[in-house]
């Protein structure tokens, strides 16, 4: 359970960094898809770290329980 945990947070750490990037590339470009896009971008990048920081807490708390 604790590796399905890790697995988890390395996909929203992955997920996280690849929103921020995109967030990050429509802002310096600007433009029509950065005025859709931008602040709903960095939006679901706290959505995902929020969720990678929950995987590592769980992936923490099962480790050290031994399972």
């Amino acid at each position: 359970m604790a590796v399905f945990a890790i697995i988890l947070m390395v996909i929203g750490m992955v997920a996280t960094l690849a929103i921020l990037a995109t967030g990050i590339y429509s802002m310096v470009r600007g433009g029509e898809f950065n005025d859709r896009w931008g602040n709903r971008l960095m939006r679901y990048r706290i959505v995902a770290q929020g969720f990678a920081l929950a995987m590592f807490a769980l992936g923490l708390m099962l480790l050290r329980n031994g399972s």
